[in-house]
This record gives structure tokens, sequence and C-alpha cells, in this order.
């Protein structure tokens, strides 16, 4: 098929080489020149603006965004409305609020347009192992699209998990399920390291891959990260969040599902951007003055 492509960084890039390599057709633009150049040299037809990428496409068009969630997700959306056709599709492949996505399906259904909300997960791996995609949107979309999402997934990679609005939920409960994973291996691999045995992190790593009941795709990245960097000397203990966990939290709040294993996750995260926490400053405090306890000074 052939589709236009907006955003061509660290996923949108390789995921515009696996259209072109399985034969699709692809328009790319991204503020990039440079991006767009790249994916021009690997068989895409480049283009200048998002005008540009709709008037090199026929109908029914379908054009997917693979850019940061928010404003910059409706900005283009507005942008790109007035210049799209009844039956035309617009795909949003990022990691947009669930809310958001519903809400930008009904406001482009009223113009005829539809939408797909595509959670999308691989990393910079999915070029060659592709990407599991979990779509959200009508049906008859849903078909339009699908023979992109075969050449972007492997075998039973992707599936259609519900109206507008669900892919991007499934992929939000998948990112907060994948931070209590990431915790948990950072907390155990943190113990081990201040063992009195003197571990070898990168043979414990490597020898969970093999038949354990931990082994997983994060324990493989793992180990390749003690391979380059046996203490992880080079990396700072400083971990963003980009707001998938704080939505699910606040979606199991209201829903009155407990999470702690999310929560003491996310909350690990924020407390590894404060080297000098407050918090940790009064509670010193309070043993000092309650105690006697020696605290330490600058």
């Amino acid at each position: 098929m052939k589709l236009g492509f907006v955003g061509l960084g660290k996923m949108g890039g390789n995921m515009v080489q696996r259209l072109l390599r399985d034969g699709h057709q692809v328009v790319a633009f991204a503020r990039s020149a440079e991006s767009v150049r790249e994916a021009e040299s690997r068989g895409a037809d480049g283009a200048a603006s998002l005008k540009d990428v709709v008037g090199k496409l026929a109908a029914p068009r379908v054009v997917w965004l693979m850019i940061p969630a928010g404003k910059p997700v409706d900005d283009s959306i507005t942008e790109l409305t007035p210049l799209l056709s009844r039956g035309d599709i617009i795909v949003d492949g990022g990691n947009s609020r669930w809310t958001d996505s519903a809400r930008r399906a009904g406001e482009l259904s009223a113009a005829g347009i539809g939408f797909i909300d595509s959670g999308t997960s691989g990393g910079v791996w999915g070029l060659e192992n592709g990407y599991c995609l979990m779509v959200g949107g009508r049906p008859e979309d849903f078909r339009v699209v699908e023979p992109a999402l075969k050449t972007l997934a492997p075998p039973d990679g992707y599936a259609h998990v519900g109206g507008p609005g669900a892919g991007h939920y499934v992929k939000m409960v998948h990112n907060a399920i994948e931070y209590s994973m990431m915790q948990g291996y950072a907390e155990g691999f943190e113990l081990l390291a201040r063992s009195d045995y003197g571990l070898k992190l990168d043979q414990i790593s490597r020898l969970w891959t093999h038949a354990s009941v931990v082994r997983s795709w994060l324990l493989d990245l793992l180990v390749l990260a003690f391979e380059k960097d046996p203490g992880l000397q080079g990396i700072r203990g400083y971990v963003e969040d980009s707001g998938e966990g704080r939505w699910t939290l606040q979606d199991a709040i209201d829903k009155a599902v407990p999470m702690p294993g999310l929560a003491g996750a996310l909350f690990a995260r924020f407390s590894s951007r404060q080297p000098d926490a407050f918090a940790a400053k009064v509670n010193a405090a309070l043993r000092n003055e309650f105690g006697g306890h020696a605290v330490k000074t600058k």
C-alpha cells in the first residue's frame, strides 16, 4: 500500500525502512531535512510539508504520525484535517493518552475522516524483530491499514483490540507493567552489586537468560548493557518517565484497582532525580532529634 509517514526518529525511521523493505510506497516527512534525505536514500518519496505529503497520496489516503504525544499530535491533525477528504485515515502510532485519542477520533469522524490509535512496542530493535501493535479504532479503518500493520509486526504481533482509544489504553498498561518489571530487575541487581561475594553482574544476568523463570527480553537487554559497561559507571542513575505510568496509576485510582508495584516503580523514578532529596533530609533530621542518631553534613 501507499501511505504518508510523519516523524522519522529512532522509531519512525526504522518503521519506514521496514515498510519499504516489504514493497510498500512511503511518502516521508519530518522536521529534520536530514531525516527526510535518509528516508529518500532508502526508497521513500520525501515531502517538504504535511500539505506535500497529502498531495502525493491518492484517496483513500493514510497518514501515519510517529511524533511526540500531546500538542504536536493535535497541531498536526489540525493542519491535516482541511487537506484530507472523507474516507481518509490518520494513524497515531505514538504514546498518546487514550482519552486524547478517543477525543480525536470523535472530532475527525465528524469530518468523515478515520482515526486509528496504534500503540507501538519494540523500540530500536523493531526494524529487525518487528513491532507489537495494539490497535484501536473502527474495524473498517483497521482493515484499510492492515497491510501496513502486517509488515510492521512479526507473525501474530498485531491486533485490533477495540474502539477509538483502546490501542493507546492497552499500550499504556503495557508500559506500566514494563515499569514494574524494570524496577524489579533494578532492585535485585543493586542488592547483588552490594553483596559480599564480588559477584559478576554480567555473568549472572547472562545466566538468568537460560531457563530461569525471570528470563525476558528486558533481561536480554540488561546483558547487553553489562557487556558494554560491567559496572554501569558511565550511566547516571536518572530515570525519566514519558507519562504512561502516571496515566495508568491515575486510572487505577479512579477504578480502585490496587497497583502498588507500579506506584513504587513510578515513585522510584521520581526519587532518581533527587540527588539530595528534601524528604530524606527531614527523615535524617527527625532521627537525629528523637534518637540522637548521627546526621551527615555537607
